[in-house]
């Protein structure tokens, strides 16, 4: 299951939800259908950072480009060609297999395409054997592309086996996707120094984790309260891209604190800090962006 941010605007008071609501585990918080009685349970709901399904997964995948239209579209939903997506040879792609074969994803690595005719994609392995997928059988492909989000329908047209495996897939007519309007937020675990900007010089800082980040802000795990709402933090962290370390020194403000609802029996409780950063330098701007496409890309799942 692929989540995306709940966009202020996208819930209303005392209207039905259009789509279930997890929160940034992946629990369920609210069921499509429920609704939000009151203004202070639509805030209380948005400050755990809500997260919704991709559209295309609202509905099976007869409804997919390729497939008869449904009568409405879902806010956000646009159709796009597949030159919109910008693939290269070597990128990574993501596979739903046919429902009755399994339920899991995996990802696959774009080998080529000739326009409007087939694309070529290394098979899916699990375990370290090939997926038992057979021609004729429809898969859905998905690719996250900096804010948009694309997925498709296609057939293995063909299985090759020399001079190695690869898969002929048929060429979408169409291609659905979403612009994910806000920064996009992938998971991280990246460990950082944490200080009030207020504090007297000297103070020793606090440590955290970044439990996941914007190109906007973060969601810091601390054991203990880092500051309170509307405090200004100084973040001091690392980051790894493509073997290079990089080191960050942002100043972002608490917008949200709340404690773990349910914490694991014998581990202390984690207490959350939502983060908007402050005034980013544009070297720092462009690393954030970077780390997130790269997590992004190379892993999917980290998507929030």
């Amino acid at each position: 299951m692929s989540l995306i941010p709940v966009q202020e605007g996208e819930i209303q008071v005392g209207s039905p939800l259009a789509w279930s609501i997890f929160d940034q585990d992946g629990q369920l918080l609210m069921m499509e259908g429920e609704t939000v009685a009151t203004e202070d349970q639509l805030l209380l709901l948005m400050d755990h950072c809500p997260l919704r399904t991709l559209v295309w997964e609202e509905g099976e995948p007869e409804t997919l480009p390729g497939e008869p239209e449904k009568e409405s579209k879902a806010p956000g939903e646009e159709a796009f060609l597949f030159a919109d997506m910008r693939l290269k040879v070597g990128d990574r792609l993501q596979i739903q297999p046919p429902a009755q074969l399994t339920q899991e994803r995996f990802t696959v690595r774009l080998i080529g395409y000739l326009d409007g005719q087939s694309i070529l994609v290394t098979p899916p392995y699990a375990n370290g054997l090939r997926l038992p997928l057979q021609e004729g059988e429809t898969i859905i492909i998905r690719y996250f592309s900096g804010q948009n989000a694309f997925g498709f329908s296609a057939t293995i047209n063909k299985i090759s086996k020399l001079p190695y495996e690869y898969f002929h897939l048929s060429f979408p007519e169409a291609v659905q996707g979403m612009i994910i309007r806000k920064a996009p937020r992938v998971r991280t675990r990246i460990i950082t120094s944490v200080l009030k900007t207020d504090q007297a010089p000297g103070t020793d800082p606090k440590s955290a984790i970044i439990a996941n980040v914007s190109a906007s802000g973060a969601l810091l795990d601390g054991r203990q309260p880092l500051g309170a709402k509307g405090d200004v933090l100084r973040l001091a962290f690392r980051v790894h891209l493509h073997n290079v370390d990089a080191l960050l020194s942002v100043n972002g403000v608490i917008r949200a604190v709340f404690e773990d609802d349910n914490p694991n029996p014998g581990r202390p409780a984690f207490i959350h800090h939502g983060i908007e950063f402050q005034d980013l330098e544009p070297n720092d701007s462009v690393i954030l962006q970077s780390l997130i496409y790269q997590q992004m890309v190379e892993n999917p799942h980290a998507l929030t």
